[in-house]
């Protein structure tokens, strides 16, 4: 290959990627919740098939957090950490609630591959995710949830929204948040 061919390929390949990546995250539905607003109630399938609704957390502190697919690489560590972090939650008085476009069956299997002890919750209609301002179109093709992450409190309302999360280290930095929220 002759060298400015071979120079100009990767800026090519880079400018692809950077377009596709923007087109990812441009369409989003609409917007999230706002601190101190009463967070959108919903009625859920977790990953063994039984309901969960919002409403039955009320009196615990809630950490919602939307993820795109089950058993992906940044959704497994993030969903890790929580599962590792699991008695901390507990002994904070807090739930943990995943929430994917995912199906029942894909997150049962998610579940018991990675012991999760927590409920994950299919929102197949992208309703719910929608309603959290977090559903997104990918890549023009397909829609998933965008990875966000949302404390309520145990009145019910938005008490932190984590809008860019990374998934290494996302369990403890909450956690330590949700202390702080909760005047420890």
């Amino acid at each position: 290959m002759p060298t400015s061919r071979r120079s100009t390929f990767p800026v090519a390949i880079l400018a692809l990627v950077a377009t596709l990546a923007a087109l990812a995250g441009s369409e989003a539905t609409a917007a999230a919740p706002k601190v101190g607003a009463a967070a959108p109630e919903f009625r859920l399938q977790d990953q063994a098939g039984k309901w969960v609704t919002l409403q039955e957390q009320r009196g615990k502190w809630v950490v919602l957090y939307f993820y795109p697919k089950d058993n992906t690489p940044g959704c497994t560590t993030q969903a890790c950490g929580f599962r590792d972090d699991i008695f901390a939650f507990r002994r904070a008085n807090a739930t943990i609630l995943g929430i994917s476009v995912d199906d029942v069956e894909s997150h049962d299997k998610f579940a018991k591959e990675h012991s999760l002890p927590f409920s994950i919750l299919a929102d197949s209609s992208k309703q719910t995710t929608k309603t959290y301002g977090v559903l997104y179109r990918a890549l023009g093709l397909f829609e998933m949830a965008h990875r966000e992450t949302f404390i309520i409190d145990p009145q019910g309302r938005i008490a932190k929204h984590y809008a860019d999360v990374d998934t290494e280290g996302h369990s403890k930095l909450v956690l330590t948040d949700l202390k702080k929220l909760q005047g420890g």
